[in-house]
């Protein structure tokens, strides 16, 4: 049995599956139909297409009849709610209006007023759920699935594998990874973790045989005004970026969990984060702003 890698680039980056069997045509087979389905989802709920589903949506911000929705899209409605509700509102699909005021190449922090007067279209409270029928009542308002989409992918990415037959592999999308199934002797995969303070070079690595792995830290967009830093996850209640973990890997059944756990950790701070994760029983590894490590993972560290 042999091990192929296939990459290409999809989501706003670098995307692998690595696959064993022993027909190279049938891998290939199987590895389009993977690639396939990441770009239908990245399609479907991309905002930055006017066809896409997410478009349609934001759209009909402000009409009171608002928009039916399919079954899929209806799903991730749903676990959204969940996760607002289990998350005591930090993980809130509406948010995403507030980059309108957030640009973090600009080195510049928004004015305060500009920040409230977006917060205005904020809050999943706000909507109207009833599946299938989606409300979005204030003018402005848009729903932005990006905060979950690509974990959601990754699953839907490692379930085609195992339907077809696929029982070696990892999938791995912009660094959010499933396994299907360890190597073929049983050994795990060794998941590279960066170092948020130098994200070029891993920090630790994680053995992992099944499930899936996400990460999230305030090194993927932020910047430093009067010494301060300022990362791109912004707490949906204050419209201002959070001041906790320097970042946060889960290890979950899924990926999508292991996703919106990381956010939701992200967003209560170094303390409750931290007390969040252990109190739900997920694996994961923690690093501080002074670069100090904490969590349940058995992590492996580079030799020096």
């Amino acid at each position: 049995m042999k091990l192929r890698t296939y990459t290409f680039k999809a989501l706003g980056g670098p995307c692998e599956l690595r696959l064993y069997g022993r027909s190279a045509p049938e891998l290939k087979r199987v590895a389009d139909l993977a690639q396939a389905e990441v770009r239908r989802i990245e399609c479907k709920y991309s905002r930055y297409r006017d066809d896409s589903v997410t478009a349609e949506i934001n759209r009909s911000a402000g009409d009171k009849k608002g928009v039916s929705v399919d079954a899929e899209t209806a799903q991730l409605l749903n676990y959204a709610e969940i996760c607002f509700q289990q998350s005591g509102g930090l993980f809130d699909i509406t948010s995403g209006v507030l980059r309108a005021v957030w640009d973090f190449k600009s080195g510049c922090l928004p004015r305060p007023e500009a920040v409230r007067e977006v917060l205005e279209r904020v809050g999943w409270r706000k909507i109207e759920w009833n599946s299938p029928r989606l409300v979005l009542p204030v003018a402005g308002m848009e729903l932005d699935f990006g905060g979950y989409g690509k974990e959601y992918a990754v699953d839907q990415v490692a379930d085609l594998c195992r339907r077809h037959k696929i029982k070696h592999g990892l999938v791995d999308l912009g660094g959010d990874l499933a396994v299907i199934g360890p190597h073929p002797d049983g050994s795990p995969w060794n998941v590279g973790i960066r170092d948020p303070r130098a994200p070029d070079k891993a920090l630790a690595s994680i053995p992992l045989r099944a499930g899936g792995i996400a990460s999230s830290g305030d090194y993927e967009r932020f910047m430093i005004v009067d010494g301060k830093r300022y990362g791109h996850i912004l707490d949906p209640r204050t419209g201002w970026p959070i001041d906790g973990l320097a970042s946060v890997s889960v290890i979950a059944p899924r990926c999508l969990v292991a996703g919106t756990a990381t956010t939701v950790a992200m967003l209560k701070g170094e303390r409750d984060g931290a007390r969040w994760l252990d109190e739900l029983g997920l694996p994961n590894m923690r690093v501080t702003q002074d670069g100090e490590l904490g969590g349940s993972i058995r992590v492996i560290r580079p030799s020096a």
